[in-house]
């Protein structure tokens, strides 16, 4: 049977999943899993579409090591002797920025991963890794196609007024504009509200993807609107170790009068800020909800403050609003986070039904709520994998 496998590859994991290919096309999950703490000591976990473990392997000696592209060896090994009858006839990669020129998924070739390599310095803790699995594969099987599928791409369809800073217009020409990440789960998220919800995927909807990075997407009919991301995957929402929107002051305060370099700057704003930042104690949301201590509530109280402030002025881009989509990690899992944000919005008619929001249900909202609520975990491994096929053979018909 032919699939196509879709790959996530960040810092310190790669994400993966195989999609068998059924007579419509359509990508049915066949085996999905992990490899984290690469750097460390990678483990590996992988998971059949059951739930059913098919393999668990650790390295702890000399882990820290292997490198994605080691570690992908290893993996296309392992698939070739326990995927047997399956043939993967391509890979389809999640690729974080697609700058001005990328707004469709497509075949990479060397042209294109030189552009895509110019854009690393716009998403300097995803696009490098990104790239690193496509060439690691290139290297492994270097005839297997791949397809680069964009973060960026979803949010193509904005106003142009809402891809503009107040600069002057000549570095806008030259790419300096607002893009909007996290769009192949935007566009997930699109799709199955269209299907469990028809008539709320038609209205004014504020997606809220909540993770360790984090951002919010207005979208009108299933399209973006506007989003909270912009140049970079920096900006918008407080994140776990990224600070989100700030005032440029702050930038060159930390430059000029307190003598930091700019790549000291650069890692304090990605890797120092954010929940780590303002608890001093973690980036995990997990773990600042078990804390006692006031540092890791406040985290919390900011992080939801900023979601609810940044939800309302996205309503303004829409003309209003009639319901908020929550996703990811800690928009699908976290009861107390989802009630922070929803208390602030309750004057905008939201009622919230708390035992429907501590299940984690579905449906998190009143029937006679006037904004609705709801929870759709994300996917953005099968939308890689759609990407990927309608790439290499075209729309169903």
């Amino acid at each position: 049977m032919r699939a196509v496998v879709s790959l996530n590859s960040g810092s310190s994991s790669i994400k993966f999943g195989l999609f068998m290919l059924d007579g419509d096309r359509n990508p049915q999950p066949g085996a999905a899993g992990k490899i984290e703490r690469i750097g460390l000591d990678p483990r590996c976990s992988i998971r059949d579409a059951s739930g059913v473990s098919l393999v668990e392997k650790d390295w702890f000696q000399d882990g820290a090591a292997l490198t994605h592209a080691d570690l992908l060896s290893w993996l296309f090994e392992w698939a070739a002797s326990h995927l047997a009858g399956h043939e993967v006839i391509a890979i389809g990669h999640r690729v974080v920025h697609g700058g001005i020129d990328f707004a469709t998924p497509c075949l990479v070739d060397d042209f294109v991963l030189a552009e895509l390599e110019a854009l690393c310095p716009l998403a300097p803790l995803h696009q490098p890794h990104n790239l690193a699995a496509i060439r690691a594969i290139r290297s492994i099987a270097p005839a297997l196609p791949q397809i680069a599928c964009f973060d960026t791409a979803f949010h193509h369809s904005r106003p142009a007024l809402a891809s503009r800073f107040a600069l002057p217009r000549a570095l806008h020409d030259e790419g300096i504009r607002r893009y909007g990440f996290h769009g192949l789960s935007y566009e997930y998220i699109a799709r199955q509200l269209e299907q469990v919800d028809p008539d709320m995927a038609k209205g004014r909807i504020v997606a809220a993807h909540l993770g360790n990075g984090a951002s919010l997407c207005a979208m009108a009919g299933g399209k973006s609107v506007d989003t909270t991301m912009g140049f970079t995957a920096l900006d918008g929402l407080m994140m776990g170790t990224r600070c989100g929107a700030l005032d440029p002051g702050v930038v060159l305060h930390l430059q000029l009068q307190m003598g930091m370099s700019a790549k000291e700057v650069e890692t304090l704003l990605y890797n120092r800020s954010g929940l780590l930042g303002v608890s001093g104690i973690s980036s995990d949301m997990r773990s600042l909800s078990q804390s006692d201590r006031p540092e890791a509530q406040e985290a919390i109280d900011l992080f939801a403050w900023r979601a609810a402030r940044e939800i309302v002025a996205l309503a303004t881009s829409l003309g209003g609003l009639d319901g908020i989509v929550f996703t990811a990690g800690i928009g699908e899992n976290h009861a107390d986070v989802r009630s922070r944000i929803c208390r602030r919005l309750e004057w905008l008619g939201l009622e919230m039904d708390e035992l429907a929001n501590a299940a984690n249900a579905a449906l998190i909202s009143f029937p006679d709520s006037r904004l609705k609520v709801r929870i759709i975990p994300t996917d953005e491994e099968r939308m890689i994998a759609s990407h990927t096929i309608t790439t290499l053979f075209g729309p169903r018909p």
